[in-house]
C-alpha cells in the first residue's frame, strides 16, 4: 500500500495482511498484494488531506513537471507493465500494449491541457451596469478526491481518475480492483518515483464494505467510479452531499446498414465483440443487420467467429483470452443458457474450458433474457435483423444502458439520423463502438452512468468554478 509517501505491507511486514494473485489463465499465482483496512483508509485519507493545503497551491508548472515524469516512466519500463497486465487479467497482450500506450498519453494530455484550461475572462458590459467592471472566472480544485477503479483497465482507468486530479491541485486515495491490485499498485509506484509529493497519491486494497463507510467522511468531497450500476448507483444515493462521477455497465450495438462495406464492417464486429473476452463495457454485444444483407453478414460472422484466435493470453496472435475469474464465466455460461432455453440459437461457439469461454454466435436472442437486456461482459454476439433504421435505433433504445453504439454505412444521413436519435453518450461511425480516444468525453446516459471522463472533461467535475468580479473604474473617472 502506498499510504503518504510510505510503502506498507512489503514482503517481510506480518502485520499486514496478504492477499495472493493467481493467472486467470492458468491459475499460476502472479503475486502477493497488501490489503487494507479501514484505518488504513483513514490514515490515507488523513494524508490526503493534509497534502492538499499546499498541492492546491502548486503551480502549474510544477504538475505539468510532474505529469510529463510519469509518462515518460511509464514508456520505459512499456515491457514490464505489459506482462503484468497481461499475467493478471488475462488480458491479451497486444491489447496490454495498447492499455500501456494509451496510459502514457493520458497523463501527457493532462500535462497538455494545463496549458490553456481553467481561467477564462468574460465580458459584463452588455449590461449598463456592467461597465467599468472585469470578470474573471477561475476553477479551483476540491480536495480529497476517492478513486475506485476496475479491474479491466487497472492502469487507464486509474490513469482516468489520477491524472486529471494531479493537474488540477487534487489529491487522491485510489481503491484497486481485488482482481488487478498488482497493476494498479505498480502505477502507484511509479507515480511516487516520478517525484509525486507524500500524501498527495495514496493507493490501497479495501474492502468494498470499509470503502464506502470511508466515503462518508466530511474530508472526502468527490467520488470518481467505474464499476458495476449496482453498486454505482448506491452510492450516488449514499453520497448525496458530494460530487459523484459514475462509469458503469453498457451493452453497446452496432448497426449495420443495407449500403455498409461488409469487408470492414465484419472483422470490425468481430474484433469488437470478441477483443479481451468482452470484457469492455462499450463490446458490441449485439449486431443490428439490415435484411437484405443479413444472410450474407450471417455467414461471414460465422466464418471469422470460428476463426478468432482465443487462448494464451501472452501469445501474440490471441485476441480472445480467459474471463477474469470462474465467477466471471459461470455468469457469460448462464446467460447463453438462458437464451438458448428460451428459443435463441447458437451459430458458433459457446463451449467453455475453465475460464475460457469460445467466442460465441447467438441469433434469435428473446427481449426477455439478460442477454437482450444486461450486460453480459464475456465473448457474445447476438444478431438479429431490421427493416429499417428508424426500426434499428428503436431496438438500440430499449436498452437501460446507453454509452456507445456503432454505425456501419456509407450514407451521412443514415450517420447523422443515429447521432441525433441514439441514447447514448458517444456514436462511432463506420468502427466498432469500443473505439475510445482519451482526449474525448466519455460516458453514458441512462443506467450506464454520471458525468463525463476524457482528461478535460474530469477535470472540470474535479473542480468548482469561482468568480472574480472587480470594479476597474469609479466614479471619478467618468
Amino acid at each position: 500500500m502506498l499510504i503518504n509517501g510510505h510503502f506498507i505491507g512489503g514482503e517481510c511486514d506480518q502485520a499486514v495482511g496478504k492477499a495472493v494473485i493467481k493467472a486467470p489463465f492458468d491459475g499460476a499465482v502472479v503475486g502477493t498484494v497488501a490489503e487494507g483496512s479501514y484505518r488504513d483508509l483513514v490514515v490515507a485519507i488523513d494524508s490526503a488531506d493534509d497534502a492538499f493545503k499546499t498541492w492546491r497551491h502548486s503551480s502549474r508548472r510544477e504538475r505539468q513537471a510532474l505529469l510529463r515524469k510519469i509518462a515518460s516512466a511509464v514508456r520505459n519500463r512499456s515491457d514490464e507493465l505489459v506482462e503484468i497486465l497481461s499475467r493478471e487479467i488475462g488480458k491479451p497482450i497486444t491489447a496490454s500494449k495498447g492499455e500501456v500506450t494509451r496510459l502514457a498519453l493520458t497523463f501527457d494530455d493532462a500535462a497538455d491541457t494545463l496549458s490553456t484550461w481553467g481561467t477564462e475572462s468574460m465580458p459584463v458590459d452588455m449590461d449598463s451596469r456592467g461597465d467599468g467592471y472585469r470578470c474573471i472566472v477561475e476553477r479551483f480544485p476540491l480536495g480529497v478526491i476517492f478513486c475506485i477503479v476496475p479491474y479491466n483497465w487497472p492502469f487507464n482507468l486509474a490513469a482516468h481518475k489520477i491524472a486529471p486530479a494531479l493537474a488540477t491541485g487534487n489529491t487522491v486515495v485510489v481503491k484497486p480492483s481485488h482482481l488487478a491490485p498488482l497493476s494498479t499498485y505498480t502505477l502507484a509506484r511509479i507515480i511516487h518515483e516520478a517525484g509525486c509529493p507524500p500524501g498527495v497519491v495514496n493507493c490501497l486494497l479495501a474492502s468494498p464494505q470499509d470503502a464506502e463507510k470511508a466515503l462518508h467522511d466530511p474530508r472526502v468531497k468527490a467520488l470518481s467510479f467505474t464499476g458495476s450500476p449496482k453498486v454505482g448507483w448506491h452510492l450516488k444515493k449514499e453520497l448525496s452531499d458530494k460530487k459523484v462521477t459514475l462509469e458503469l455497465g453498457g451493452n453497446a450495438s452496432a448497426i449495420i446498414c443495407e449500403d455498409a462495406d461488409l469487408k470492414w464492417a465484419i472483422p470490425r464486429t468481430i474484433n469488437g465483440g470478441y477483443v479481451y473476452a468482452g470484457q469492455i463495457c462499450i463490446s458490441i454485444q449485439h449486431a443490428l443487420i439490415h435484411e437484405s444483407r443479413y444472410d450474407e453478414a450471417k455467414n461471414h460472422l460465422i466464418e471469422q467467429t470460428k476463426s478468432c484466435p482465443a487462448g494464451d493470453p501472452m501469445d501474440m496472435d490471441v485476441v480472445c483470452g480467459p474471463l477474469v475469474s470462474k465467477e466471471a464465466a459461470d455468469k457469460v455460461e448462464e446467460f447463453i443458457q438462458e437464451a438458448v432455453q428460451k428459443g435463441a440459437r447458437i451459430l458458433a461457439g459457446g463451449e467453455r474450458k475453465g475460464t475460457l469461454i469460445r467466442r460465441t454466435l447467438i441469433e434469435g436472442v428473446p427481449e426477455d433474457t439478460r442477454l437482450f437486456q444486461e450486460e453480459v461482459f464475456g465473448p457474445v454476439l447476438t444478431i438479429r435483423s431490421f427493416k429499417t433504421l428508424d426500426d434499428a435505433i428503436a431496438i438500440v433504445n430499449k436498452s437501460q444502458y446507453g454509452i456507445h453504439a456503432g454505425i456501419f454505412t456509407t450514407d451521412i444521413r443514415n450517420a447523422e439520423r443515429a447521432f441525433q436519435e441514439i441514447e447514448v453518450g458517444g456514436v462511432i461511425v463506420n468502427d466498432y463502438p469500443n473505439l475510445r480516444f482519451d482526449n474525448m468525453p466519455y460516458g453514458g446516459v441512462k443506467r450506464s452512468g454520471f458525468g463525463r471522463e476524457g482528461v478535460r472533461y474530469a477535470m472540470e467535475d474535479m473542480t468548482e468554478p469561482k468568480v472574480m468580479l472587480t470594479r476597474t473604474k469609479s466614479d471619478s473617472d467618468k
